[in-house]
């Protein structure tokens, strides 16, 4: 896993603004979503975060215990899910009705 740490600008002025946790390898990434209240699973969101020239100063990669920190920061107070709990975050939800694996309909 890969823990970017967010700032609303390159100054990083306020402190931080959101996390991002990515397995980059498998291109599946939740964040922190200030509206819902909750992680969410958004890999398009934070490819295009991290990916966009303009954002290079705007975050940057840190370690577990700091994005642990981070994450009851800018979620006000909810802690970071675990490894393990990420990973379900990132497996698909069959009740979403999206492609099945082979044998479920």
């Amino acid at each position: 896993m890969t823990y970017y740490v967010i700032y609303r600008n390159d100054e990083r002025v306020g402190g931080p603004a959101g996390l991002f946790v990515m397995d980059v390898g498998a291109g599946n990434a939740i964040l922190w979503d200030h509206r819902s209240g909750r992680w969410a699973f958004d890999p398009a969101l934070v490819v295009r975060f991290v990916n966009d020239y303009r954002n290079m100063d705007r975050f940057e990669t840190v370690d577990r215990a700091t994005a642990e920190r981070v994450a009851e920061t800018v979620s006000g107070g909810r802690a970071l899910p675990d490894e393990d709990d990420i990973r379900a975050m990132f497996a698909p939800d069959p009740s979403a009705g999206g492609p099945q694996p082979s044998g479920r309909q």
